[in-house]
């Protein structure tokens, strides 16, 4: 077999570039950590394998170190970001190899893989944008590629941006027509893999110190558009997990209500009709406006009306829904429930104990009472701050009796105690509160730092009761939000400049979700409605892609042909030159060779330059030592040339 010619430094240069280019969108969506340190590795990789191949041992320590480090992150759980971890890893020392033409190629076709797999962690526009810019920076790499092995000078970074806008428009059409007509299946006929790398989300359980992470994401969770009045903020509250069981130290959702019927729920007057587009959490829950009063197509409502999802949310996606605050929500508890709401743990919080069952001899049956004395005695004396130390075994007891200040972990664990330490059921509730409007858009945003927890308590006649205890504190008492300390890293104007950059981008990235992402086959078959066509079926979608198809790829091959009929850049100045000339009625004759053509509108426009370009123009074409200047320069003066028609003969 024919040995593959080496790589010269510039070709090098530019795979390497390339084939950073292509790993750049998978990095941005692995954990930060673990991105730095591919990208470390690849850059070393590079330096090393620059004037030497590298040996074989080190080339094995770099494979193991780049499995460490993905083992670090997942352990031996495999999944898609798992995957995707170890193809960056390989792709980041691939490099090692790169020494010959037929590397090159190879590490290309790796390469691309990498741009495409981020789709399956992300499928932004930014991550779009980057891998669109990846496949043509690698199509030009290997256009250079072919050049070097051919031993064809390689064309100007104008020249090439020419042949890569050719490509796109050549291509764009049919994309086009898979995308927008291509008959889309309702569901998936395999599923994804789920992620395995933690990353923070709503759970089915709340333990000390845990929301911090997630309170410190401010990536959106979901975008609600508001389909009528918007519900005051004292209603914004979006139910997620309810946690009932607690050991001492973590809130887990209970067992007791898996398989159960949905509790009889007495609705109010308000309502709230609202739509979610919801982003992955490669999870089952979604949250809704407290009380959802059904579920969506797709979904279920557990006993606790919690929303969960049929299938797991490994991408975005949108729900419609109706809301209304509840008069009476399970007015009749169950026995085995009302047991679990009111368990504490032994051995734990003596002293929150004590005062619970002080308040309760001196409140009698008054349920009421109990709880607006501890929401009076938060507002009176507690603080929020996210800097809390560790608490001990008897964490409630040095929350309420020594620390006094949290956040809303604390606030609502410690309240819940206090109420069955009373005698009152009642139990954690967790999901998001508030949100912010994007003035852009005219929807809701809730970000990942809006995670909130709040309690339930149940009381006689009205059943379960929302109680947010950490609403509960006097405003001068708020110490330390992430809000503030945003605040506090940048000025008055620095804010508003990014909050105003912020609506934009999201916007942005919401009109994507509209347009691209949520283009699903419901909206597929409906896509011709605004024609007065109610409903597009299979078979009418199949003819359309077909026709579309079909016009498409006549485009393309119109495209090529004349592609490939006018590959000399010159020949294509020169043409351009001549159709300028017909629109003048003086078009070149398909038998009148050039010289004479330029002397003929001579004798029309008085135009001795174009006799000279001529002359040029047939001397650069059969002329066997024309420098390359020479022709860049007639190119650029059959570009600029216009016919002279201010004058004529006489």
């Amino acid at each position: 077999m024919r040995e593959s010619p080496a790589l010269s430094a510039h070709a090098r240069a530019w795979l390497a570039a390339t084939t950073g280019l292509c790993l750049l969108p998978l990095l941005l969506q692995l954990p930060a950590l673990l991105a730095w340190v591919f990208a470390a590795a690849a850059l070393l990789t590079v330096a090393l394998a620059w004037r030497r191949a590298v040996p074989a041992p080190l080339r094995l320590l770099l494979l193991l170190a780049m499995l460490a480090a993905v083992y670090w992150q997942a352990g031996l759980r495999f999944g898609r970001d798992t995957g995707c971890a170890l193809l960056a890893a390989m792709l980041a020392i691939k490099s090692t190899e790169l020494r010959t033409l037929r590397d090159g190629r190879s590490l290309l076709g790796f390469g691309l893989f990498a741009p495409f797999s981020a789709f399956l962690l992300d499928q932004g526009p930014l991550t779009t944008v980057l891998a669109l810019l990846a496949v043509l920076a690698s199509v030009l790499c290997m256009a250079q590629l072919a050049d070097a092995e051919s031993h064809t000078p390689v064309p100007d970074w104008r020249e090439q941006m020419r042949v890569l806008r050719r490509l796109t428009v050549i291509g764009l059409p049919l994309a086009l027509a898979a995308f927008w007509l291509f008959p889309r299946l309702g569901s998936p006929l395999w599923g994804i893999p789920e992620r395995t790398m933690s990353r923070p989300g709503l759970s089915d359980k709340m333990s000390p110190g845990q929301w911090i992470d997630l309170m410190g994401d401010d990536s959106p969770a979901l975008r609600v558009q508001f389909l009528g009045d918007v519900p005051p903020p004292q209603q914004r509250y979006w139910r997620g997990p309810v946690l009932t069981d607690f050991d001492g130290s973590d809130w887990t959702a209970s067992r007791l209500r898996q398989g159960t019927p949905v509790p009889a729920v007495r609705s109010g007057p308000a309502r709230w009709s609202y739509q979610i587009d919801y982003e992955a959490t490669d999870d089952r829950r979604l949250v809704a406006l407290d009380l959802p009063l059904q579920a969506p197509a797709g979904t279920q409502l557990s006993a606790d009306y919690e929303l969960l999802s049929h299938q797991p949310l490994t991408g975005l996606t949108r729900w419609r829904l109706a809301s209304s605050p509840p008069q009476a929500f399970e007015a009749n508890l169950p026995p085995a429930l009302r047991r679990a709401a009111l368990q504490l743990p032994r051995g734990y919080n003596p002293r929150t104990l004590t005062l619970g069952q002080k308040w309760r001899q001196e409140a009698g049956q008054n349920d009421a009472a109990i709880v607006r004395r501890a929401m009076d005695w938060i507002h009176a004396e507690f603080a929020y701050t996210l800097e809390t130390p560790p608490l001990g075994h008897d964490g409630v007891d040095e929350f309420l009796f020594e620390y006094k200040r949290g956040f809303c972990e604390h606030f609502s664990s410690a309240f819940v105690v206090l109420m069955r330490a009373a005698g009152i059921p009642a139990r954690v509730v967790t999901g998001y509160a508030g949100g912010v409007r994007n003035p852009i858009g005219g929807y809701w945003v809730v970000r990942r730092l809006d995670a909130h927890a709040w309690a339930e308590v149940w009381l006689a006649g009205r059943g379960w009761v929302r109680v947010d205890p950490t609403a509960a504190i006097a405003p001068e008492r708020v110490y330390d939000t992430l809000e503030n300390r945003l605040s506090q890293q940048d000025g008055a104007a620095t804010q508003i400049d990014a909050r105003w950059a912020g609506n934009v981008g999201d916007w942005l990235r919401r009109s994507w979700n509209e347009m691209v992402l949520s283009f699903n086959a419901d909206r597929q078959q409906h896509l011709l409605r605004p024609l007065g066509i109610e409903r597009l079926e299979p078979a009418q979608l199949t003819a359309l892609f077909v026709c579309a198809a079909l016009l498409a790829l006549g485009w393309m091959a119109w495209l090529l042909a004349r592609g490939e009929r006018e590959r000399d850049p010159l020949l294509r100045a020169w043409h351009r030159l001549g159709r300028r000339y017909a629109r003048h009625g003086l078009a070149r004759e398909p038998h009148e060779p050039a010289l004479d053509w330029a002397a003929r509108v001579d004798r029309e426009l008085v135009d001795p330059a174009l006799v000279v370009l001529s002359r040029r123009f047939a001397e650069a074409r059969y002329a066997a030592d024309v420098a390359d200047s020479a022709r860049r320069q007639l190119i650029k003066d059959l570009h600029q040339h216009r016919p002279n028609t201010g004058a004529s003969s006489p």
